[in-house]
């Protein structure tokens, strides 16, 4: 009994979704490459914003906020503090993961060159995503934005 198998070559897309965005060009600006942008990075940023800015504190977070100069294009930037007095690793990446897409979603209604570091508390690990939510929603009212993100004072 012979047996015949042929391998053939057949086109398929990358498995990274990142690559596949590439490949197909689009009309509006890639929205990891704009996520990328608004991420705070340098240690120095953290520290002005942290000492220099505004907070609001809610039971489960504390928001920090540095209104910078809305000339030019500075996309608003955000950042994040999870200590460990949250909880172990697998805690503290996914309440970080949460205040991200949280974030992520306010992005386009925050002034230009604003800078925002979000600080959660050990309470936040037990929160859920809407408890989370309300909480930033409510302190960045109370820092002056309105929930369209536009600045109000």
């Amino acid at each position: 009994m012979v047996s015949v198998f042929a391998c053939v070559r057949v086109p398929v897309a990358r498995s990274c979704p990142h690559a596949a965005a590439r490949a197909v060009p689009s009309s509006q600006p890639d929205v990891a490459v704009r996520r990328r942008d608004a991420r705070m990075q340098r240690s120095r940023d953290f520290r002005e914003t942290v000492s220099e800015g505004s907070r609001a504190g809610r039971p489960r977070l504390v928001v920090h906020v540095l209104r910078g100069q809305e000339k030019g294009d500075i996309s608003p930037n955000v950042g994040f503090v999870v200590s460990s007095a949250v909880g172990g690793s697998v805690i503290r990446h996914q309440v970080t993961r949460r205040l991200r897409h949280i974030m992520w979603s306010k992005l386009d209604a925050l002034p230009r060159g604003t800078r925002i570091v979000v600080r959660a508390l050990p309470a936040s690990a037990t929160a859920t995503s809407v408890e989370l939510e309300s909480d930033v929603d409510k302190a960045l009212t109370r820092l002056g934005f309105s929930q369209g993100g536009v600045h109000s004072g």
